[in-house]
């Protein structure tokens, strides 16, 4: 049965079955997503969308720049029509395409000429409060992405910043009570924008960036008490993230309600309240022990990203919003764009692309059969340490 299970993972057709003519696959792979960008014109609206859903997945997955930049023009064409004349779902499918795209390409002249078609529209349909709040939301991520990835021009930046910052500032109690309008049905919105927002604020000038924080930073401790869970975490992540460039830019930073933003921090690091389920407590808990800790240690959890036969550490807010900015468009392509993908490497100064050779990579790797034995062994030992914790016998001599 083990053997048989082996046809159902793919890794196992390139590890032990024949050589793959990879430039014939590569021609394969072409012809299909020139396929799927002639449907992105298509009548029907499910079809243009699983074209859309169809070339993200190819452009999270490979490295396609050559092919992207001959038809960069076309594809934002039909984003552009997509994101205009589309519905909810066809418009947040060509915002993550638009996302992707301009991953692909990384910043230079080419990707400028994209955000300059793309950017007007994206800020016309985050404003529009007719559009539905998927759609907003999807828009949003994708302004401060693509923004944060080709835009040089600094007053480019400004101005998509202080877009974003009209959509989450609604999110602050004042603003609300001022409106009249509950926050509930637009916090997705507001979470979208203050993240897209924090990730450009990362690259400001350091004179905008105290700007900003004077701005921001006694207002956003009010998201802290926000109903929803992601809404508190993007805050508490978001005071982490300021707090650390406050202090960069002045050694000497003085927050003047510190005792009251550290007891809230705190209440949420412990919180026990039994009417939120059990995962969201957990998962509250472990973001705002590392918040409380930037808050009051200036501490960062390190944390290490494996990829092929590289390591990453992650140690500081700023590279973790930037991290995780980019795993939630790019998913299981993280690590292959992290190897390969030269504006991913800039962004986090890993260097030129480690080229290995053939011979280097089947060093590196464990034949099925190895794997096999390792994980069975790991698999004993594993379930007799448990049966040992588990065992009531084991705890008998306690009681003497």
């Amino acid at each position: 049965m083990s053997h048989c299970s082996g046809f159902s993972d793919p890794a196992s057709f390139t590890e032990d079955g024949p050589e793959v003519d990879e430039e014939a696959t590569q021609e394969d792979l072409e012809y299909k997503l020139k396929g799927f960008i002639d449907l992105t014109l298509d009548k029907s609206a499910k079809t243009r969308q699983a074209a859309l859903e169809s070339l993200k997945s190819a452009f999270s997955s490979k490295i396609l720049y050559e092919f992207v930049m001959e038809r960069r023009m076309t594809l934002t064409d039909s984003i552009e029509r997509c994101i205009k004349k589309g519905k909810s779902d066809e418009q947040c499918a060509a915002a993550g395409l638009a996302c992707l795209l301009c991953v692909q390409m990384g910043s230079g002249i080419e990707s400028e000429e994209i955000f300059k078609t793309l950017g007007p529209v994206l800020k016309k349909i985050v404003c529009d409060g007719t559009a539905s709040i998927q759609a907003r939301q999807a828009c949003a991520t994708c302004l401060g992405i693509c923004c944060f990835i080709v835009t040089d021009d600094i007053t480019e930046l400004y101005s998509t910043m202080e877009c974003l910052e009209t959509i989450f500032t609604k999110a602050y109690p004042r603003d609300r009570d001022t409106n009249g309008v509950s926050s509930t049905h637009n916090t997705v919105l507001h979470i979208s924008a203050l993240l897209a927002w924090t990730l450009l604020l990362t690259i400001c000038p350091m004179n905008e960036v105290k700007k900003k924080i004077e701005m921001h930073l006694h207002k956003l401790p009010s998201l802290l008490s926000c109903d929803d869970l992601n809404m508190r975490i993007a805050a508490g992540e978001t005071l982490a993230l300021l707090f650390e460039l406050a202090r960069e830019t002045d050694a000497d930073f003085f927050y003047e309600d510190m005792e009251l933003l550290t007891e809230k921090l705190r209440a949420l690091a412990t919180d026990g309240n039994k009417h939120r389920a059990k995962v969201d407590k957990r998962k509250q808990r472990s973001v705002f022990r590392d918040v409380l800790r930037a808050v009051e240690e200036r501490d960062f959890p390190a944390e290490m990203v494996k990829f092929g036969p590289e390591r990453m550490y992650i140690d500081c807010w700023v590279k973790k919003q930037t991290y995780d900015t980019f795993k939630e468009i790019l998913g299981s392509g993280m690590q292959y764009h992290l190897q390969s993908n030269d504006f991913l490497r800039n962004v986090f100064e890993l260097g030129p692309p480690v080229m290995l050779d053939a011979a280097t990579l089947k060093t590196m790797k464990i034949s099925r059969f190895e794997r096999h034995l390792y994980n069975s062994a790991a698999f004993k030992a594993r379930t007799k340490a448990r049966s040992k914790c588990r065992d009531k016998r084991a705890d008998v001599g306690e009681f003497f």
